[in-house]
């Protein structure tokens, strides 16, 4: 959500922003709204008073056992026309809000100008990819040839873009969860919390689900949502709340199953477990002041990253450009791992600076200690990591071609019950 009154002040400078989105210039529309908004509320004003004024003089007649009959008609017609005034301030204000809120964040400075995932920009990379794209199968080859993987039970279950697995993978699955919680709550400083997986409206509104992405979601016959990641109920923790800014940032931690009608585009990814109805990530969420936010984003990129180093798997992190970028970000960094069964780099986390775009829609708000006036907080999201596109990378970067087997990478055995090597079932 954007402010009018910033808006309102340079109209010229939000047109820009919505250019580099690709987006057509928006500010006459909205100012148009609001000039209708404000003039209509500056009436009402007037005739409030006008009313308190004639009720005074309605009073003191009766008072004196006057006849204020004709005054009375007078302020009946004052009413009469207040009415009609809130409700069209009403009317106003939901189109003024529901054109602000279909519009996306703008996007930081620093941030390259692009159409679409060609123009992001590399920052680093960690690690070599260490096998041959010709030597190694793909994840789905691997985890169907070691018995434990079938996206046919899957599909007769549940139907397309879901899978099943068992034995080593379903632990293999559940290890790297508990690994990446783990990491992130003792060393990383986040808090775990188990959130509800069915929300409401409002709390999709105020991430930014609704009312864009709709489409993209599963709803319930009583109306609620499956949450698409833990990012809507991690980050509504703090909505309608204003919390004092001593206690932030706050982060939170949480591992979830992620529910999403729309998995991707059609005929894109249509094999494995890349793109999926459903799947299991783990989300980090900071809730910052306006000033903590750039550091946090850094901060919470890093984490990602500190995941995957101790996997040692190579990945690179990239800037994305303004094309490319999500609805609610104001700058994001996405991490791609190196999938040697695919020859190529493909994400793994997306952290997401959403400045207070998000905290408008929800109405979250930080004050300062000892101070009485408020401001809007800052919200921050990112994958740490998402599960099953992590058990795709080990599988593919552990796989061991001699006998079809997968090595247990270093960080993981603990979880694993000490096992080295996740080999075919005979």
């Amino acid at each position: 959500m954007h402010d009018i009154k910033a808006i309102r002040q340079d109209p010229a400078a939000f047109d820009k922003a919505m250019a580099r989105r690709k987006v057509s210039p928006q500010s006459a529309a909205l100012l148009k709204l609001d000039e209708e908004r404000r003039s209509v509320q500056t009436e009402l004003q007037s005739l409030q008073s006008t009313r308190n004024e004639k009720s005074k003089e309605i009073g003191a007649i009766k008072g004196k056992g006057g006849d204020a009959s004709a005054l009375m008609d007078e302020v009946s017609a004052l009413k009469s026309r207040m009415t009609e005034l809130e409700e069209r301030d009403r009317t106003l204000g939901e189109s003024l809000n529901q054109h602000l809120a279909s519009l996306p964040n703008v996007q930081a400075l620093d941030i390259p100008d692009g159409d679409d995932e060609e123009q992001n920009v590399e920052l680093r990379k960690v690690g070599e990819p260490k096998r041959n794209n010709d030597k190694v199968p793909d994840h789905s080859e691997i985890g169907e040839k070691l018995g434990m993987m079938s996206f046919e039970t899957a599909a007769k279950i549940s139907g397309a873009r879901f899978v099943l697995m068992h034995s080593g993978l379903a632990k293999l699955e559940r290890a790297l969860a508990q690994f990446m919680l783990d990491t992130h709550t003792t060393e990383h400083g986040y808090t775990e919390v188990s959130p509800p997986l069915l929300v409401n409206d409002k709390t999709m509104f105020g991430t930014g689900q609704l009312p864009k992405f709709e489409e993209d979601q599963f709803r319930t016959t009583r109306g609620d949502w499956l949450i698409p990641t833990a990012e809507v109920p991690l980050t509504n923790i703090v909505a309608d709340e204003i919390v004092e800014e001593e206690t932030l940032p706050r982060r939170y931690t949480a591992f979830t199953p992620c529910f999403r009608q729309e998995a991707g585009a059609a005929g894109k990814d249509t094999k494995g477990m890349i793109r999926q109805h459903q799947f299991y990530k783990v989300e980090m969420v900071s809730v910052t002041t306006p000033e903590q936010s750039e550091a946090e984003h850094q901060r919470m990129t890093q984490c990602a990253e500190n995941i995957l180093k101790k996997l040692e798997l190579p990945f690179r992190t990239i800037v994305l450009c303004t094309g490319d970028a999500g609805f609610g970000s104001y700058k994001t960094y996405d991490i791609e791992v190196w999938l040697p069964g695919q020859g190529r780099y493909r994400e793994i986390s997306s952290c997401s600076n959403c400045s207070d775009f998000q905290a408008r829609r929800m109405n979250a708000r930080c004050r300062p200690k000892g101070e009485k006036n408020t401001r809007f907080v800052h919200t921050l999201n990112g994958s740490g990591l998402a599960v099953g596109r992590t058990l795709i990378a080990v599988l593919e970067n552990y796989y061991d071609p001699a006998d079809g087997g997968v090595f247990i990478p270093a960080a993981l055995k603990p979880y694993m019950g000490g096992l080295e090597k996740i080999l075919p079932v005979k």
